[in-house]
């Protein structure tokens, strides 16, 4: 990772109620994943390159294996990808009686040259260990050639707000902003997306051009915003403060998604080799094109937020405040398998008998919808989320050097589905389950967290306060400026989703794993605590074949997080101008053992009871005690 900033500004006051401020500004940040291997095969894509990378029992080397570690190199390995933001604004503040106005204009031009195609020295997958030793490759991966991308976009905002003084005590700010873009566009036409026909059925060919839009759908994005702060007592102790708005997060980053599609970065993938077939240049029998894009007229996502905030003073030393803070998301970023085969909706034929109405039933070998390409990775703007929260915040200065300050949130965030892509992906899939039906995957964020607690305290510590003049003026410089503070972590756990490492669902679609049933019969608490099975994989029954499970996603909590840190510290002043700090601090002082999320997986094939590291925990969220001391000279 390598990054450069500049920037120049110049404020000009023209008068004492007219200041423009000017700043123009350049920043450029490069990412480079270089990962090779110390050998080389002869035998492997191409002659010379590393080791390409080889995953038993897992989806992705990005995400990591099931069952043993990843060898050879990763999926991600010698990407490149360099971004250049030329920026410049202008801000105008005119006061004016009891008007405040703010006038602003924003311009970003993006240049973003990349190379981040996958598999490039390919990628050879294994359903378990037994087949890795007889050399069976369940899906080989691999990217012929490949060439860097130039994506531009220039983006743009203004704005206008003004802060009214209605009267001592109540001030109301009223805004409009605006935000738009030209777009995500390849600057030498060579933009691939994949569209569908009529029918909904993705293409064979994908679409080149300057854009992978049909339609620019943030021309011209409103978001009018509007706060007030009100101190309705004369007593001024207590201070209400509420606001609403509209925000947009511009689509900035879809290089990503873009830069895998051919006819430039081809990924092809053929199932069911043997290892020795694989060789340079080789033609694979039954190897198709792996598509990739988002939809041709995607819309940005945007969310709506509101909060109301009470501040009280309590006494001269001590404050506290309420707060309610909500938002509504939409236009949020799916990612969907969009080449499925068509299901059958029970009880029509051909579904078993005793399959329940509305089920989707796939036959064994249904082909996709389109079947001269794979499954495919698409972003959709369909994704909608909300948030509601309540927090509480104390603050206390208790005198001598000693104050306390306490906060509390109790919060739900639901939506149906966080994470684009499986490298990320950790307590919950990355696709939606059934794409047919995004809406079921509705449920708690894979970062809800209900409960949180964060208590700080410092002290001054007593010593050496009194005059130089008392005692020895070395000692008092010894023990004298000591602080000592400490903050207790509290949170609840958070969600994770129960999974299948198989597909019973017949969906075509390997890499997504698929939620088990509840099990009707089930009596007791599924949640059972403890690092050797922290759930009961007894809740949970494999699917019917050919359909997916009911299980909901994020229905399960993982483990909660308790630690204390404390610092010690203290400040030597060595002249005028030279001080020392010191400064020892302890991390999890208590060495209190928090755990990960457990082994999500209950069912690892459709044979054989659950799997036997069902619930098991492996990891911990936090290190053990750490003891770390510093000196800094400030001068």
């Amino acid at each position: 990772m390598r990054e450069q900033v500049a920037s120049l500004s110049e404020t000009h006051a023209f008068s004492p109620r007219l200041l423009n401020k000017a700043t123009f500004g350049f920043s450029r940040a490069g990412f480079y994943f270089n990962g090779g291997t110390t050998a080389n095969l002869p035998g492997w894509i191409h002659p010379g390159q590393p080791v390409g990378a080889v995953v038993v029992g897992g989806g992705t080397t990005l995400n990591g294996a099931s069952q043993i570690t990843n060898g050879g190199t990763n999926a991600g390995s010698n990407l490149t990808a360099v971004r250049n933001l030329f920026t410049a604004s202008d801000q105008v503040t005119f006061t004016h009686g009891r008007h405040s106005f703010d006038f602003g204009l924003w311009f970003q031009r993006l240049q973003a040259n990349d190379n981040l195609i996958q598999d490039q020295y390919g990628q050879a997958s294994f359903t378990n260990l037994q087949t890795f030793l007889q050399g069976k490759v369940s899906t080989y991966t691999y990217a012929p050639s490949f060439m860097p991308l130039s994506w531009r976009s220039i983006e743009g905002a203004f704005y206008a707000e003004d802060a009214i003084k209605m009267k001592p005590s109540l001030e109301l700010r009223i805004g409009l902003r605006g935000e738009f873009t030209n777009g995500w566009n390849e600057a030498h036409g060579r933009a691939s997306n994949y569209a569908f026909d009529t029918a909904g059925v993705i293409v064979t060919q994908p679409v080149a051009g300057n854009s992978p839009f049909t339609v620019n759908k943030a021309k011209f994005l409103p978001a009018p915003r509007v706060g007030i702060a009100w101190s309705p007592l004369a007593s001024k102790k207590t201070v209400i403060r509420a606001g609403a708005g509209l925000y947009y997060a511009l689509l900035d980053n879809l290089s990503y998604r873009l830069d895998q599609n051919g006819p430039y970065n081809t990924v092809f993938a053929v199932k069911n080799i043997a290892f020795s077939s694989i060789a340079p240049d080789a033609v694979y029998t039954g190897a198709k094109v792996i598509p990739s894009g988002v939809q041709q007229d995607l819309r940005t996502p945007t969310v709506e937020s509101w909060t109301l905030k009470i501040e009280q003073q309590l006494s001269p030393n001590t404050a506290l405040g309420v707060s309610y803070v909500g938002s509504h998301g939409y236009h949020e970023l799916l990612s969907v398998d969009a080449n499925l085969p068509t299901p059958t909706i029970c009880p029509a034929s051909p579904c078993p008998a005793g399959y329940p109405a509305g089920a989707f039933y796939y036959p064994s070998g249904a082909p996709p919808a389109n079947n001269a390409v794979w499954n495919t990775t698409h972003w959709f703007s369909e994704g909608i989320s909300s948030y509601h929260g309540l927090e509480l915040d104390v603050n206390r200065r208790m005198g001598h050097g000693l104050q306390f300050r306490g906060v509390y949130t109790f919060s739900k965030a639901l939506d149906d589905g966080d994470s684009m892509n499986t490298s990320v992906a950790t307590n919950s899939p990355a696709f939606v389950a059934n794409p047919l039906q995004p809406k079921t995957d509705y449920g708690r964020a894979s970062f809800d967290i209900h409960h949180a607690a964060v208590l700080n305290a410092t002290y001054d510590l007593p010593f050496g306060r009194s005059k130089a003049s008392d005692g020895n003026p070395w000692v008092k410089r010894l023990i004298g400026n000591w602080q000592v503070s400490g903050i207790e972590t509290l949170q609840s756990g958070l969600p994770f989703t129960p999974q299948l490492s198989y597909n019973p669902s017949n969906d075509g679609d390997t890499r997504n794993p698929v939620r088990p049933s509840l099990n009707p019969n089930f009596t007791g608490l599924v949640i059972q605590g403890g690092p050797n099975r922290y759930f009961n994989p007894a809740g949970f029954i494999q699917p019917l074949p050919g359909t997916y499970g009911n299980a909901g996603r994020n229905i399960l909590q993982g483990p909660g997080l308790a630690e204390t840190d404390v610092s010690l510290g203290k400040k030597f002043s060595l002249s005028d101008r030279l001080d020392l700090q010191f400064r020892s601090e302890f991390f999890n002082v208590f060495n209190h053992t928090n755990f990960n999320t457990p082994n999500p997986v209950v069912y690892a094939s459709a044979a054989g009871g659950p799997s036997p590291t069902a619930g098991v925990i492996t990891s911990t969220s936090t290190t053990s005690r750490q003891i770390q001391l510093g000196l800094k000279l400030l001068w």
